[in-house]
């Protein structure tokens, strides 16, 4: 047995203990690729060592709220990672939620050794991160930052919310969970306006804020609802045949068509897809049609065909 692996296994069970109120043993054992057996032996070894944890298999463990030790030094490669994290949340959370990170950083890095916060302020003036466009709601700032709040604090929010028909809708909402995904931030949220699950798109809001009124809905956790959207959605198979000279400009989007593999066929690529949505593929498709060859299905090429008659009818 490697015992400096284990060392550094309970001493960071032990940090993640105390980081969260509540840990599963298959939590620990996926985060670190061992066995809940081994796991529980862990847990074990910590409680001899004179760690109150509470808690048993099957439930998961916690440390006595009282109990804290004094944090150790960070590595220089821990040290690193915050010059880069938070150049990375710069661009990912919205005006209110970047500025409670950044101070929160500024905290952290205020224990560092002097040549980390050196080598620290380096990195962050070598790294640049371009925020996209639309990625995040510029005119309502705070609106990340809400939606965290609502979830914590199980409150309802009101909303003016702008749908795809570019109608203004007001509605209140209890908040289900926040994902990112492609180019856009989205939530799911209980709609009181259509009485189900609805799943919205944090650029779409006009204006949002808090209400007094608490959640009155037995709400299961993200996941779970975002599993049963993809069990619902009817999949289709696509395959498309494109010359290499074009192939490699697809690497940037495909991704978000459903690619699933690709075969080298003399010239060309055979790439296969898995579409929820043949029209929005479609339009994709149209970038490199005069590149590429649609194996099936025939409904798609009916979809481009349908677009390019379209085209040509405005073009006249």
């Amino acid at each position: 047995m490697d015992i400096t692996k284990r060392f550094d296994r309970l001493l960071g069970i032990y940090f993640y203990l105390q980081s969260k109120p509540l840990v599963k043993a298959q939590d620990l054992a996926d985060k670190y690729e061992v066995s809940l057996r081994t796991i529980y032996r862990d847990i074990k070894s910590l409680e001899q060592a004179g760690i109150p944890i509470s808690g048993e298999a099957g439930y998961g463990y916690s440390l006595m709220n009282t109990y804290k030790i004094q944090p150790m030094n960070f590595t220089e490669q821990e040290a690193l990672s915050f010059g880069v994290a938070e150049k990375l949340m710069q661009h990912y959370l919205d005006k209110e939620m970047g500025t409670h990170f950044s101070n929160a950083l500024v905290k952290m890095k205020s224990v560092l050794r002097f040549s980390d916060k050196e080598n620290v302020a380096d990195l962050e003036s070598k790294v640049l991160i371009n925020k996209q466009k639309n990625f995040l709601n510029e005119n309502v700032p705070a609106a990340l930052a809400m939606l965290f709040e609502s979830m914590v604090k199980k409150k309802q929010i009101h909303l003016t919310y702008k749908s795809v028909e570019s109608n203004l809708q007001e509605r209140n909402i209890e908040v289900v969970g926040v994902y990112q995904e492609g180019q856009f931030w989205y939530f799911l949220a209980y709609c009181h306006l259509r009485k189900e699950v609805r799943q919205f798109r944090l650029d779409r809001i006009e204006h949002i804020r808090l209400t007094d009124l608490r959640y009155t809905q037995s709400l299961k956790p993200l996941h779970e609802y975002l599993e049963e959207q993809k069990k619902a959605e009817v999949i289709i198979s696509v395959r498309i045949l494109v010359k290499k000279s074009i192939a490699r400009y697809l690497h940037w989007e495909r991704q978000y068509y459903g690619f699933v593999r690709e075969v080298e066929k003399g010239d060309s690529v055979e790439m296969h897809f898995q579409t929820s949505n043949l029209e929005h593929f479609a339009r994709w498709f149209l970038m490199f049609s005069d590149e590429s060859i649609i194996l099936e299905p025939e409904e798609l090429k009916l979809k481009v065909k349908s677009v390019l008659e379209g085209a040509l009818k405005n073009l006249k």
